[in-house]
């Protein structure tokens, strides 16, 4: 899970670059970076952090021109150096960025691929530079001078038969424009948007909506599955329809935790399907438990609150917040390492005993992953005087590991893992607990587009949609993905930078 943007405009980029980025900023809390075109120059600031500590004055005054492209980054992999922040760069041909918002499933192929048969080199542990040389190659192929959106439009589709897994991808090609395209299942999200001003139009694409919004722009759609636009420099706008056959398959992780409540994903408001996810919860809850004696319905803030007061209202609940929120500190879920997870529950999150004292409470929360939350909020509400603790996940069990761009770990790093619904109650050491179906968490997204037949659920049901993902796959990634990993790759990182201070 990571956030893109991309803008071509008719006055400077910079400002609302970093603005879209601070909004898109929930995707990704490791590093951040811009990088614009200005008459033949690029200017590229990029840096571990959050996107107001990597950007200052002195690196927004130099990122100047109309036409530039951004990344929040969210690792997935177990390197978190700072090598690994986009977008990333190569010179050649005509000088390419990109950013990238998935996994590719065949990245260690490629990166063989292009070593022996493209004479490219990867520099990096980023599936992203592998995306952008296997891009930056067939659009070479071309050996053209001045580019055609065909000609772009082809190199992409060329991408779609070397390249497997999720890709949302912003690139910009120095003096052409920016090219955005996605891959044929739609697993994550891409759009954009037009502004009208005097001088002309100005031209968006991000990965989620709510960018858009906010930076004055009108939102045309969705990118499709396997669609590429392209934006000239001029700023016109070209579409084309790159990949032989596409099966849209959003990632139903987006409306459950990934996207904001203020976002529009492939035609379904985010805000709307947690709230049938409410719906849905309640129905369940009637029906398996039709003497209920929960006083109280308590949300973990924040994402679970609209579906924890529509739980509420449906059940004729109280719905009362018990937490407060420290929001100076990261989201846990996408906190590096078990150690820093297990830190920040404490940091972030202060219950409130007079909403717990002598109370048979339920807490809701969007999704249960490790547990490592989970248990400790169950432990909280004990100590605040809770009578009974209920558990609720407007999500079933998180029992795959995810391959597609979000941190779910091996299978073993799981909660529910080789768990059922006693165990996992026992685990967090709650009174009960109360999963989603996945049946109604399917149709509770669903029903907000007609035209959505098909979702990513591989993370509930094992079931990857690409076809492409074998034991020997996951064996790989889990080796990559566990917090052993993670935490080697911090240390060196760390003996890094003190190596190149001692140098300075």
């Amino acid at each position: 899970m990571c956030g893109v943007i991309g803008m071509v405009a008719n006055g400077a980029v910079n400002q609302e670059l970093y603005e879209g980025l601070t909004v898109l900023q929930h995707r990704g809390q490791d590093a951040a970076g811009i990088i614009t075109y200005d008459e033949g120059q690029l200017n590229l600031r990029k840096s571990n952090g959050l996107v107001r500590d990597v950007f200052r004055t002195r690196h927004m005054l130099r990122l100047t021109g109309n036409m530039g492209i951004g990344h929040v980054r969210y690792p997935t992999a177990g390197c978190e150096s700072s090598a690994e922040a986009q977008p990333f760069y190569v010179n050649s041909p005509y000088g390419i960025s990109l950013a990238h918002n998935g996994n590719l499933t065949n990245a260690e192929d490629l990166k063989e691929e292009l070593f022996r048969e493209d004479r490219r080199h990867i520099n990096t542990n980023s599936d992203s530079e592998v995306l952008l040389n296997v891009f930056a190659h067939e659009l070479g192929a071309k050996q053209k001078f001045r580019l055609e959106p065909e000609d772009i439009f082809d190199s992409v589709s060329a991408v779609h038969k070397r390249c497997h897994g999720a890709y949302s991808a912003v690139a910009m090609i120095n003096g052409h424009g920016i090219l955005a395209f996605r891959d044929p299942y739609g697993i994550r999200p891409l759009c954009f948007g037009k502004r009208a001003t005097e001088q002309g139009s100005d031209y968006i694409v991000a990965s989620e909506s709510v960018a858009m919004d906010m930076l004055g722009f009108e939102l045309i759609r969705e990118i499709a599955p396997g669609e590429a636009v392209f934006i000239s420099m001029d700023g016109e706008c070209f579409t084309q329809q790159c990949a032989e056959s596409t099966i849209s398959s959003p990632c139903v992780f987006e409306y459950v935790y990934l996207s904001r409540p203020d976002s529009i994903v492939d035609g379904v408001a985010v805000h709307k399907a947690r709230l049938r996810m409410g719906e849905r919860l309640a129905a369940k809850i009637r029906t398996a438990w039709p003497d209920t004696d929960i006083d109280v319905i308590i949300p973990i803030p924040d994402t679970s609150r609209t579906v924890a007061m529509q739980l509420a209202y449906e059940l004729g609940v109280e719905c009362r917040e018990g937490f407060i929120k420290n929001r100076y500190v990261g989201r846990t879920f996408i906190m590096p390492g078990q150690k820093a997870r297990k830190k920040s529950v404490r940091q972030k999150l202060n219950p409130i005993p007079l909403e717990f004292e002598g109370k048979k409470v339920m807490l809701v929360d969007d999704s249960v992953v490790r547990g490592t939350t989970s248990q400790q909020l169950v432990q909280l509400a004990r100590e605040s005087g809770a009578q009974q603790v209920y558990f609720a996940s407007a999500a079933p069990p998180v029992r795959y590991p995810n391959v597609y761009g979000i941190d779910m770990p091996n299978a073993t790093e799981l909660l529910a893992y080789d768990r059922d619904e006693e165990q996992i109650t026992a685990a967090i050491g709650a009174d009960r607990m109360v999963y989603q179906d996945i049946e109604d968490l399917r149709a509770a997204v669903m029903a907000g587009n007609d035209q959505l037949t098909r979702l990513d659920c591989s993370c509930f049901d094992g079931e990857y949609i690409t076809g492409d993902v074998s034991e020997e796959f996951l064996y790989g990634l889990s080796v990559a993905r566990c917090d052993a990993a993670k935490e080697k790759s911090r240390h060196e990182e760390n003996l890094e930078t003190v190596d190149v201070h001692n140098h300075d």
